[in-house]
């Protein structure tokens, strides 16, 4: 992993901030999460998600994810 792509992917995240994405978290032992959320800010390390439950009793979540996360396809982003 360079140095390199993961600038590309923080200037890629920071530019789609405030956007609806539609994440796939793998949960490992082929469990998959997918969820609809929006980008609430980049920050140097770390970006954050506001994801809301499809239950509407649950309150919404704020995930956070590394851009790490997005090169090594922990987490796959799809603009909705």
């Amino acid at each position: 992993m360079q140095q390199a792509d993961i600038s590309k992917v923080r200037a890629s995240v920071h530019q789609r901030r405030g956007r609806k994405v539609l994440i796939q978290l793998d949960r490992g032992r082929n469990k998959v999460d997918i969820q609809e959320g929006v980008i609430q800010n980049a920050y140097p390390s770390v970006f954050t998600i506001l994801v809301k439950d499809a239950r509407d009793e649950n309150p919404p979540q704020l995930l956070s994810f590394s851009y790490s996360d997005i090169i090594t396809r922990e987490i796959r982003m799809k603009l909705c």
